[in-house]
């Protein structure tokens, strides 16, 4: 079967011993779900007060990402960024690192990247993982902090085939759809495909809802307006008011997306590939970062189009 097509059905998930590192936004939601679904789960977090908040749904903190080996078969990671995961896994007290007389991965067997990184590292940190019989997946995620809360987010997976079916139920306990794409990389490939039509999606959004307010039209109604119609979209229901009302808790921040766009421009280098409208994305995203916008919400968009409004620190 075509890798794009491979969609595991679902299935009932036996308890497996698990391992999560970053419990942020996304991560702490995503561990909730997995404590609901029966499983143990060794939780480590570099802000130790957001590890201990889910010590009441059941969960056992550890001091170090290297503590998790002798407790979990699997460790599972969302963590920002390519640096991030490498100091976690291979760096001091890691998970895999060589500070300690132990050699070998104990109990793990598999690690799970649902970090968003790029293609490249991720074939090098799966190397060095298999140099210890450890097997890499790399699963990002879409769907956001609401998917990640509903249980609903869509999982594009890369390795090898039996290590995906083997963590496939594992996942489902925050998964509506896991699909397999090839081999190490696949997945994070996928992601950055993902990230382009979000990111290209949302600043679309963010210039219409612009033009509108400047025709005095209210662009809070544009959902509405526009339902059923080819631009109806999630984007464009979670978004607009996202851009319209004032005072909405954040669901990310800018620099996020600033990051996988760049992670996007590295593959079209690497592959040949031409991203005109994505490379118009990532200058918008730089003047943002420049406005001092990294931190905002991702619905910041709004602001970078239409700066003079002077609404940048509601979405922060």
């Amino acid at each position: 079967m075509h890798w794009a097509h491979r969609v595991f059905v679902e299935g009932e998930a036996e308890t497996m011993e698990l391992g999560f590192c970053g419990a942020g936004l996304m991560g702490a939601p995503m561990i909730r779900h997995l404590l609901k679904a029966g499983h143990p789960v060794w939780v480590w977090n570099r802000s130790r007060a957001k590890a201990h908040a889910l010590a009441e749904h059941g969960a056992h903190i550890v001091d170090t990402p290297r503590d998790l080996v002798s407790h979990t078969q699997a460790v599972l990671l969302c963590l920002t960024d390519t640096h991030a995961v490498e100091e976690v896994v291979f760096g001091l007290g890691g998970l895999l690192g060589e500070d300690t007389s132990d050699s070998g991965a104990g109990r793990v067997r598999w690690i799970v990247d649902h970090s968003s990184i790029g293609p490249a590292a991720t074939r090098g940190f799966a190397a060095r993982a298999a140099a210890l019989d450890v097997g890499w997946i790399d699963a990002p995620v879409s769907g956001g902090v609401p998917g990640a809360q509903a249980g609903t987010l869509a999982v594009m997976a890369g390795g090898r085939a039996d290590d995906v079916i083997a963590l496939e139920p594992v996942i489902r306990a925050y998964a509506a759809r896991v699909t397999h794409m090839g081999g190490v990389g696949a997945g994070q490939m996928t992601k950055l495909c993902n990230q382009a039509i979000v990111c290209a999606t949302v600043a679309g959004i963010a210039e219409a809802v612009g033009l509108a307010q400047a025709a005095g039209i209210d662009a809070s109604r544009l959902p509405e307006a526009l339902a059923g119609g080819w631009a109806d979209s999630v984007l464009l229901r979670t978004f607009v008011p996202r851009m319209t009302e004032p005072g909405l808790a954040p669901i990310g921040s800018l620099k996020t997306f600033q990051k996988d766009i760049d992670t996007v421009g590295d593959a079209a280098r690497a592959t040949g590939a031409a991203i005109p409208v994505v490379g118009a994305v990532q200058q918008v995203l730089r003047l943002g970062a420049a406005m001092g916008l990294g931190d905002a919400d991702l619905a910041a968009f709004i602001d970078i189009v239409r700066p003079q409004a002077g609404v940048a620190g509601k979405r922060r």
